[in-house]
């Protein structure tokens, strides 16, 4: 008979709430790409304040969800893992198209296109079993962390060279598949995600409670954001063109 599964998830063993904010992830690999970028972008002043500045956003959030003690909350948490996944999607990506200036370039695909694949990446990893396998293997969780990325990326690209009806459909589109799967999360009776069955109990939460958590999380303010760039996008292009 095989013996429990050892989950080791890159940002270490799932942490107790009184030690959780010593855990900071001191990687080597990643603290050098973070430098070297973050040098990169210091003297390369031929890009404009805005992608400047969002690729500063960048590296400052790829150092809060990797290096700082909220990566180790991610292995005891599924519901910090629903942040941190959110966070990807909905500023890591968008900052890294701004930043590269990808709008700017032909990119292949359609708009639809592009937001069927970000909807489809990040439901993927969702899956148990794909999530799990991201939980105990270092090259599939950063498989994880690059697609969910890339996809919101690209995405995030088609969508600034969209017209403004084209953009709202794909917003309000990803704000329902995000709130679909937020409320599968939320309503389903049991909990789906093994890493995590032995990890909540220190913080007060069961798997099911944490993983209904991390369901509101999608549910409501994650696709509250897509909701809110519809209506900003929508309502910019009712204005004239001198008050845009």
């Amino acid at each position: 008979m095989n013996g429990p599964t050892i989950w080791l998830p890159y940002c270490g063993a799932a942490p107790l709430p009184d030690e959780w904010l010593a855990r900071w992830n001191l990687d080597p690999v990643l603290l050098l790409i973070l430098a070297a970028a973050s040098v990169l972008l210091a003297r390369h002043r031929g890009v404009s304040a805005m992608r400047h500045r969002c690729g500063q956003a960048a590296i400052a959030l790829t150092a809060l969800l990797f290096v700082s003690p909220f990566c180790a909350l991610g292995s005891a948490l599924f519901s910090a893992r629903a942040v941190h996944h959110v966070l990807l999607a909905t500023l890591l990506g968008p900052f890294l198209s701004e930043a590269f200036g990808l709008h700017r370039h032909r990119l292949p695909g359609m708009l639809a296109l592009a937001t069927a694949l970000q909807a489809l990446v990040f439901w993927f990893w969702h899956v148990p079993a794909a999530y799990g396998a991201a939980l105990s293997s270092n090259a599939v969780f950063w498989t994880m962390q690059l697609t969910i990325t890339g996809a919101a990326a690209f995405w995030y690209a088609r969508l600034r060279s969209a017209s403004a009806g084209a953009a709202t459909i794909a917003l309000l589109a990803t704000m329902v598949q995000m709130g679909v799967l937020g409320a599968l999360l939320l309503f389903a009776g049991s909990a789906f995600y093994a890493p995590h069955y032995l990890t909540t109990a220190a913080w007060g939460f069961s798997p099911l409670e944490d993983q209904q958590i991390a369901g509101l999380i999608m549910w409501a303010p994650a696709s509250a954001i897509y909701l809110l760039a519809a209506v900003l996008t929508l309502y910019r292009s009712l204005q004239p063109a001198t008050l845009r």
